[in-house]
């Protein structure tokens, strides 16, 4: 069996989160799929650079395992620690309709799928 693997970042600033509005109305960690040659923590940096215009580091590895996205497309999803030093302001990408810090008390209260709140509870 052949995964597609989705890399995805978790970045806590200040108390809050940053997370991304896709086109089925939920929220999900930044991140995307890891390419032919690269590795996990090199995909987690580019796609975070992609859809947010922020540069990071990526730091330990909080979780990996499967998904199911939508009834019959099950990725694996393996998920990192990031860090930023540098500037905080975010840029949304066309892959998704926002972009959002999300103080850590209100996750309970959004869309956001099961196997992210894990992510984030890792940190």
């Amino acid at each position: 069996m052949r995964w597609v693997v989705s890399v995805k970042g978790v970045l806590i600033v200040r108390g809050a989160v940053l997370l991304c509005l896709n086109d089925r109305g939920e929220w999900e960690l930044p991140g995307g799929q890891l390419e032919d040659g690269e590795r996990p923590r090199e995909t987690v940096v580019r796609e975070l650079a992609e859809e947010t215009a922020l540069h990071v580091r990526a730091g330990r590895l909080l979780l990996a395992d499967t998904f199911e996205v939508v009834p019959g497309r099950t990725v694996l999803i393996v998920a990192y620690e990031c860090a930023s030093d540098g500037d905080l302001a975010v840029t949304v990408s066309e892959e998704h309709q926002a972009l959002r810090w999300t103080p850590l008390d209100e996750l309970d209260a959004i869309a956001l799928p099961e196997i992210y709140r894990r992510a984030v509870r890792a940190v």
